[in-house]
């Protein structure tokens, strides 16, 4: 199979179909992020390099081998977070180079498959892509099958795609026990978010959203230059009742506190706010001296890890513990690539862990892809089990019709020799 990949990245669709063990013969990125390329380049030597999609036509490819066409335009433009700049922003006008790509494609290789990714949008806009594509697309959360809430729309032609199973894969079972300090967020910021969450809790909020993680994105949130300590933090969790309201609709994204417990938000590369392109996650312990280290019947030992707050717990809770923000490779591992698969060097440089979260904030989630490429591979087994079935049957059918004739013909020669007899 050739495959030709428009806006790579760092060639998660190659990982993807390797997983969902397609025969992969070539596979041809395009891509403009440098960064992006040499983490291509290093975890796959073998890739051939395209450049520019807006120069396709001067490409040296010939675009009726291609079986399978990928792309996931930049999604800046559509994104219903963003400013709603839709086919106008130069970002987004990139899709009607891959409009024009498939349909080169298409003219050589009419059955050529095709998958198309963004994010969710007005509806408008995501008509104008179905439109131009022919088929409607698929709503599929990574948290299915990560850590991670991201909601993406597919646009495909590989047929009978289901949603997948949910894997229950929670942030705290892929976060980094010995992530390093610096990742903490400092004594400053601390104390400004306590305040805040006091006010809000003198006025029945809670002090934390206890939902999902939040999505990646690639959008550059701030310089976290600076001292970074361990803060312990009190934090507080008022009485629940049935018009709970949370702290999260009255601070900015960038600067809610999740806990790990759940699902972590989207990766995002960009966006504002401390903590948008990973989210902040509150990492702590009941405090030793605590009267009663029970919740809901269990009891904690001192120091123990605290990840399962509940609204049943009404009498308030005394966490010790610090607030950071993600690391790169947990979030390589919510968006289900290898540690360190972003990691590498430019010019013998290492890249940044600014750079790592932006191409991951942009990138796919490998496992979800892989799931869509399973669903052709199942598909086309199908299908050729069934031919395999027609054709043994429409076999079957030419002998019996053979032998039905060969007996009527025999019936025939009998009944003409008692007649001259």
């Amino acid at each position: 199979m050739n495959i030709l990949s428009l806006f790579d990245g760092t060639s998660a669709g190659r990982l993807a179909a390797e997983r969902a063990g397609l025969p992969i013969n070539k596979y041809y990125a395009s891509e403009i992020d440098k960064y992006a390329i040499a983490v291509s380049k290093k975890n796959y030597p073998d890739i051939i390099h395209l450049g520019n999609v807006e120069d396709y036509q001067e490409w040296d490819i010939d675009f009726g081998e291609i079986d399978l066409l990928l792309g996931g335009s930049p999604c800046q433009g559509f994104s219903i977070a963003g400013k709603q700049l839709n086919f106008e922003d130069p970002r987004s006008k990139l899709f009607f180079e891959y409009v024009e790509i498939l349909k080169k494609i298409r003219e050589k290789n009419p059955n050529a498959l095709f998958l198309l990714e963004n994010v969710r949008m007005k509806k408008e806009f995501q008509n104008i892509i179905s439109e131009h594509l022919g088929v409607e697309p698929i709503e599929i959360n990574s948290n299915l099958v990560s850590a991670q809430n991201r909601k993406r729309l597919y646009w495909t032609n590989i047929p009978n795609i289901k949603q997948p199973e949910d894997k229950g894969i929670m942030l705290k079972d892929i976060v980094h026990e010995k992530a390093d300090i610096d990742f903490a967020v400092s004594e400053t910021w601390c104390k400004w978010f306590k305040r805040k969450a006091q006010y809000y809790i003198d006025k029945s909020y809670v002090a934390v959203s206890p939902e999902k993680a939040i999505t990646m994105t690639a959008r550059q949130i701030m310089s976290w230059n600076g001292n970074f300590i361990y803060e312990c933090l009190e934090e507080y969790i008022v009485p629940f009742d049935k018009t709970l309201k949370i702290i999260e609709k009255e601070v900015e994204k960038g600067n809610r506190i999740y806990y790990i417990h759940d699902k972590a938000v989207t990766l995002c590369g960009q966006a504002g706010g401390r903590g948008v392109k990973t989210g902040l996650y509150l990492f702590g312990c009941i405090t030793p001296d605590r009267v009663n280290k029970r919740q809901n019947g269990q009891r904690f030992n001192e120091g123990q890890k605290f990840y399962t707050l509940t609204a049943q717990d009404k009498h308030g809770i005394l966490i010790e513990g610090y607030i950071r923000k993600l690391t790169p490779i947990e979030c390589e591992r919510l968006q289900t690539l290898p540690d360190n698969y972003t990691q590498g060097k430019i010019n013998g440089k290492e890249i940044s862990d600014n750079q790592r979260y932006k191409m991951l904030g942009n990138g796919w989630t490998v496992d979800i892809i892989a799931h869509i490429f399973g669903s052709w591979k199942i598909w086309t087994k199908s299908t050729r089990d069934k031919q395999k079935e027609n054709g043994q049957e429409a076999m079957i059918n030419a002998v019996k019709l053979l032998v039905e004739k060969e007996i009527e013909n025999e019936i025939k020669e009998v009944t003409e020799i008692h007649s001259m007899c």
